[in-house]
């Protein structure tokens, strides 16, 4: 066990923006849709789209509405005319966030985008400005009630995981990302349940931040999940205060 998964800085974005069901929906399709047209619209060869569909089924929607997402990215259906693009910029107190995105408005994103940043204390950046201070990494979070350690270790390492961290009552399985659906294939077979599983940027250091500033970035943080086009929120954000 070594390392610090930071399961702590990042949990506070599962739940806010994707509770309600119609935003939710809309994430889904623009992923599935993006990860169709990236890699094709074959579930077998394209784990990007394999793990969008995943989790749109999670959130139970209709099979007839994937079909048409994945139509819509291989062209077959009219549509689906989205790009990814990331954000980087800077938070209160200088914490780092990338902001990664599907759109089919690139000039009403960076404008909203910007406004954001702005209005709450913060400030884009270039591109490259903090990418950086992150690595990307597979990231599957498990309770620790479901399983031990040992036969975690067993099940992940030889599917190809580079490390199992211990926090906060979790084990944070971190994979190289190309192995990553391999390690979430290989924990469902063996009847693991996880809390959350994805291909994640995991910060290289932190910016412990307590008090009014923590909940300046909290604040951010969350009106920046909240806009309809974002998909994930990455920043080196971390706090030892309960901002609940």
């Amino acid at each position: 066990m070594s390392g610090h998964s930071k399961w702590s800085t990042i949990k506070h974005k599962k739940g806010r923006a994707d509770a309600q069901r119609g935003k939710l929906f809309t994430k889904l399709i623009r992923d599935i849709t993006t990860a169709a047209r990236s890699g094709g619209g074959d579930l077998n060869a394209n784990h990007s789209l394999r793990t969008a569909v995943q989790k749109a089924k999670e959130a139970n929607m209709p099979n007839d509405t994937v079909k048409k997402a994945i139509l819509r990215g291989t062209g077959e259906l009219a549509g689906g005319n989205y790009e990814e693009i990331t954000y980087e910029g800077y938070g209160p107190k200088g914490v780092a966030i990338m902001v990664e995105l599907v759109t089919d408005n690139r000039n009403r994103t960076a404008a909203e985008m910007r406004n954001i940043f702005s209005k709450r204390g913060g400030s884009l950046g270039e591109s490259g400005c903090v990418a950086w201070m992150f690595s990307q990494k597979g990231q599957i979070i498990i309770n620790k009630e479901k399983i031990d350690e040992g036969a975690l270790m067993d099940i992940v390492l030889e599917a190809g995981a580079e490390d199992i961290n211990d926090e906060d009552g979790f084990f944070d399985v971190l994979t190289p990302p190309d192995r990553f659906s391999v390690v979430k294939e290989a924990l469902e077979n063996a009847g693991v349940e996880y809390e959350m599983a994805e291909v994640s940027r995991i910060p290289q250091n932190t910016v412990d931040v307590s008090g009014a500033d923590a909940r300046k970035i909290l604040r951010l943080l969350e009106a920046l999940e909240e806009h309809e086009d974002v998909q994930n929120v990455f920043s080196n954000f971390d706090t030892q205060d309960n901002l609940d």
